[in-house]
């Protein structure tokens, strides 16, 4: 119950942070896709902790193993496995965390809703939960490209109040040129040191990534309930430390009349298109054939290395500093998570998209 998402394309992640690993099982992935664990290797590089100086110092090489359902580099259209192991474990750095509860952690509410909780890392509330995401998300990509040459390329817009404005559709070299995945230079390094200055004082920032896909087909979406932005919004809250969701002009378009907002049809070269693109490339709930335009934003990281108040088990009040190895901001290391939730549904509306509407073609 509540590990597993999607609906054509459906993935089971399992695995606790300080656990003997984390894996994925993905059902539904078409037979006969070229799959390499390289293919899954780069995505879980870019994920994996200790890339830099303004990420956690937590040593892993998220080395990742096909278990199941690939055989001479092609899917068999069986669910395949995944597996990445646990390597650099530090569980007496949580000790503490056993009978004191964290702020804005999900100590308390595992508590409270199971009786039980793994307090090693948090256990399954911990981001590295996310690892089995990127493994399927990498799948979902290379089967995205095959369709239609789909791209999707997340970034970074801000970090605390130093805001980067990008206009262009950026590439992947750009956004992977910095260790804070920001693809303007200038404003990327301003991030870079704010990041190394709250961390010096052992605090932490929050900050935005905005998500772009073009060459998406018009048509992905099913109404009233399946909405792609509305399944987009629950992908992207379903990552830890997520606070809200935006597409297209989002609540900045409150600010508009109608007759400002709206995005006027126009001839594009022989196919229907829109003039502007506030609607960030769905309306009605499908996609209109326009980029596809969101944003996420995160909050600080919870963990603080300063003492903060709180109480412990019984309701007593005491005080907590934080340990263990975690990001000053979770940001950087969000990017291919936010990518890889885009990709898983996607290619489920893909693949639903194509089972109503094209199923006289076969």
């Amino acid at each position: 119950m509540g590990n597993t998402f999607g609906s054509l394309f459906r993935i089971s992640t399992w695995g606790e942070s300080h656990g003997g690993g984390i894996g994925v099982v993905v059902d539904g992935c078409p037979p006969q896709l070229p799959l390499t664990v390289e293919d899954i290797q780069f995505e879980l590089d870019r994920r994996r902790p200790g890339q830099s100086d303004i990420t956690t110092p937590r040593k892993e090489s998220d080395t990742a193993s096909i278990v199941s359902g690939v055989y001479e580099g092609k899917t068999l259209g069986t669910p395949i496995a995944i597996y990445v192991p646990n390597s650099d474990h530090r569980p007496e750095a949580y000790k503490e965390m056993k009978d004191k509860f964290r702020p804005s952690h999900a100590d308390f509410t595992y508590q409270e809703k199971f009786g039980i909780r793994n307090h090693e890392g948090g256990g399954r509330s911990s981001a590295r939960e996310t690892i089995g995401r990127v493994a399927a998300g990498a799948i979902a990509k290379k089967i995205l490209e095959r369709a239609g040459g789909v791209e999707i390329r997340a970034f970074i817009s801000r970090i605390h109040d130093i805001e980067a404005t990008i206009t262009e559709f950026p590439s992947l070299e750009a956004v992977e040129a910095s260790p804070v995945r920001c693809p303007d230079p200038e404003t990327a390094e301003k991030m870079a040191d704010r990041i190394r200055e709250v961390r010096g004082a052992g605090d932490s920032v929050g900050g935005q990534i905005e998500c772009r896909v073009r060459n998406l087909p018009v048509g992905l979406g099913v109404p009233v309930f399946d909405r792609l932005e509305a399944d987009l919004a629950k992908a992207m809250l379903s990552i830890p430390a997520t606070k809200g969701f935006e597409i297209g002009s989002g609540f900045a378009g409150t600010h508009l009349k109608g007759s400002e907002h709206n995005d006027r049809f126009v001839n594009k070269s022989g196919r229907v298109g829109t003039e502007t693109n506030r609607s960030g490339g769905v309306q009605g709930g499908i996609s209109n054939g326009e980029e596809l335009v969101f944003r996420v934003a995160f909050k600080p990281t919870a963990t603080l290395i300063q003492n903060q108040q709180t109480v412990d088990q019984s309701g007593q009040e005491t005080e907590l500093m934080g340990r263990g190895r975690h990001d000053p901001c979770v940001l950087p290391r969000a990017v291919p998570i936010v990518e890889a939730m885009s990709s898983l549904v996607l290619v489920d509306h893909w693949m639903r998209h194509h089972a109503q509407c094209r199923a006289f073609e076969l």
